[in-house]
Order: C-alpha cells, then sequence, then structure tokens
C-alpha cells in the first residue's frame, strides 16, 4: 500500500523513493523542468521545477526532493511562479536564444516556458560572449552559445547510454559540456549515436542533416520500427513533402526506451538513393538486367534451387539471413533451410 502526501491541497498518493516531480506527474500534476531526465539521477540544476513546501525555509527542486508521508506540496503559487519566472529570464540572458533563426524554434521547453510566463523583454544584461559553432562531424551541431548547461546530455551520455564521452568542464562562467580534454566530437570518444540531441532542451545540440528542411510545425510524425537490426527498436520519422527530415525514438516504449543507435536515428539517406532496387531484376543472357514482377522472380529463384537440389543435393545450398529482419522473419528463413530445402546451412549476418 503507497503513502500519501498532500499535493495543491488533495491527498496524493506516491511510492517509495519518488520524488516531488515524479509523484506529482503520477497525480496529474505537470511540473515544468529543464534538467529533469527519467532513469538518470536528478541534478537539480534549472531551478525550474521549484515547488513550495510547508515548513521548508526556501523553495524545493521538485526533481530531487524526495517526496515524504504527510508532506505538504504546493506547485502554483505567486512566489513559485515568481521564482521560475526569475530562473527562465537568467536562462534566456546567458546565451544565443534568437528564436528566429534557432534551428530548435518550435521544439524548444526554454521558448515554450518564456512564453507561459510572458517574458518579452529581459531585465538582465546579456552574455555577449559568443562560441563558434562545431559543425565539422557529419551529423551533430554543437552551438555552445545555446546551452543552459541543463546536464541532460552529459546524463544521458553517462547514465542511459553509457558511452561516457562526454562531462562538465570548467567552472563558474567558463562551465561547459566538454569531451575528453575538450576536443572536437570528430576527434572524441564519441560514437555518434545522438542520445545527447534527443534530450537535449533547447538548440545547443540539432542534427545536422535537418538544419533547415523544416519545422516542427510543418512535419508529420510518423510511428514505425527501424529497420537495421532484430531488436525493433521503436523511431518517429519526421516527413514534410513525403521526405525524412529526421529521425527520433519514441519516448518511454519498448525495447529501446527512447534511445537509438548512429544507424537507427542519421542512416536513412538510402531511402533515396538512385541505385535502391525498387522492382526485381533478372539477368539476361547477354549479361544485362530487365525488369521483372515479383511473381517471375520468384518462380525463377524456385525453379533455379529444384534444379541445384536435384543435380548436388540439398547441402548445396546455404541461406544467409539479414540483421535487418525481424526475429519472427528470421525463424521463417531458417525453417525454410530445414524443413522445405532440407538443409542446416543456415546463418545469420550479425553472428561474426
Amino acid at each position: 500500500m503507497s503513502d500519501t502526501f498532500i499535493l495543491n491541497g488533495k491527498e496524493t498518493p506516491f511510492e517509495k523513493g519518488q520524488v516531488i516531480l515524479e509523484a506529482a506527474r503520477n497525480g496529474g500534476i505537470e511540473i515544468p523542468t529543464l534538467c529533469y531526465l527519467r532513469g538518470a539521477s536528478p541534478t537539480g540544476a534549472c531551478r525550474i521545477c521549484l515547488v513550495e513546501v510547508t515548513g521548508a525555509r526556501s523553495l524545493m527542486a521538485a526533481c530531487s526532493t524526495p517526496v515524504a508521508a504527510g508532506m505538504e506540496v504546493f506547485t502554483e503559487t505567486g512566489r513559485v511562479h515568481q521564482a521560475r519566472k526569475l530562473n527562465v529570464e537568467l536562462l534566456l540572458s546567458s546565451g544565443k536564444h534568437d528564436c528566429m533563426v534557432c534551428e530548435a524554434s518550435g521544439n524548444c521547453r526554454l521558448q515554450d516556458l518564456a512564453y507561459f510566463y510572458k517574458i518579452t523583454d529581459l531585465r538582465f544584461e546579456k552574455n555577449e560572449e559568443i562560441y563558434p559553432a562545431e559543425t565539422e562531424n557529419p551529423f551533430i551541431v554543437r552551438d555552445f552559445s545555446r546551452c543552459i548547461l541543463c546536464g541532460r546530455c552529459v546524463q544521458a551520455c553517462n547514465e542511459v547510454v553509457v558511452n561516457r564521452a562526454i562531462s562538465l568542464g570548467y567552472r563558474g562562467a567558463k562551465s561547459k559540456v566538454c569531451t575528453g580534454g575538450d576536443q572536437p566530437y570528430m576527434d572524441s570518444s564519441c560514437v555518434f549515436c545522438g542520445q545527447c540531441v534527443e534530450v537535449c532542451p533547447v538548440g545547443a545540440l540539432t542534427e545536422k542533416k535537418a538544419v533547415s528542411l523544416g519545422r516542427p510545425w510543418e512535419t508529420q510524425k510518423i510511428r514505425t520500427t527501424c529497420p537495421y537490426c532484430g531488436v525493433g527498436c521503436q523511431q518517429l520519422l519526421h516527413v514534410k513533402d513525403g521526405r525524412i527530415v529526421k529521425v527520433t525514438a519514441v519516448e518511454n516504449a519498448q525495447p529501446n526506451e527512447g534511445r537509438l543507435c548512429v544507424k537507427g536515428r542519421f542512416a536513412y539517406d538510402f531511402i533515396y538513393s538512385e541505385d535502391r532496387l525498387k522492382t526485381p531484376l533478372i539477368r539476361q543472357e547477354n549479361g544485362d538486367f530487365r525488369e521483372a514482377s515479383w511473381d517471375e522472380a520468384l518462380d525463377l529463384v524456385a525453379d533455379k534451387f529444384k534444379g541445384i537440389i536435384e543435380q548436388y543435393g540439398p547441402d548445396a545450398l546455404a541461406g544467409v539471413s539479414c540483421a535487418r529482419s525481424i526475429n519472427e522473419d528470421s525463424y521463417q528463413m531458417q525453417k525454410l533451410f530445414r524443413s522445405v530445402i532440407g538443409t542446416n546451412n543456415i546463418d545469420h549476418c550479425a553472428r561474426t
């Protein structure tokens, strides 16, 4: 049986070990945050999720404060709103947040919060130190001028996908996210899985191939299964005018839980390759290929298989299952060779 606490005057159940943010979400109350990452250690870095706890000397970070039985929490008081608005203003003044030309516009949590709290002018002097954008690698654009040091990319890299390619470096006003030795991504141990891009709440990390191809409101999200292996990772295709703009993971979906590898996230150009086969081809006697229907091609393959088996026996044939196939297809492949053709010469290209 779960304990309860008081959330905005209402008795709300919570599970042992939950923080206020998680318990509130389970209770239908959304608390804004920029740094919280599900499945990673809470940091309380952004201070946007501040709430008022009866008896506490100051406002508490909901993402890192454990819930206790009988605790009384208020998420929408004037004091809370004033503190959250102040922190958003400070973040806006800390870098280059020019939404009109930012690739993340329309998909930026900081922009959403600025709109929600009606921030139209900055009361604080803007930080004019502008870092040059890093655009050398083929997959990710890294622009520290837009970074708010929420730490989500570091947590995603170190705790979610466990690549440990980046960390928070330097101190004070010079703090920034660094690779080992503060090298460019291309010279680091980064494997370009893009998980850092997936979790970035602003425009500090963006997909290079997606730049200027379409705003979020111009694209349609189509859920599908990644074709690259049998794991079955769930992904979203962001499509504009019939072409894929970028690929992201489906949050909290099994089996990948919001993660994708470098191929699943970035390797979709083959879809539009001029060399992609769109119909079966049959080699003619002169060596040239001609287009054929599936029925004609499959009949030809079946006849060739029968001829080889009659002349040399079933062990003269072998099959290799593609790593892009789902498990069910691989099962059918081995069933075909073992039960129909009569040979154990069946393998999988990912085995080695």
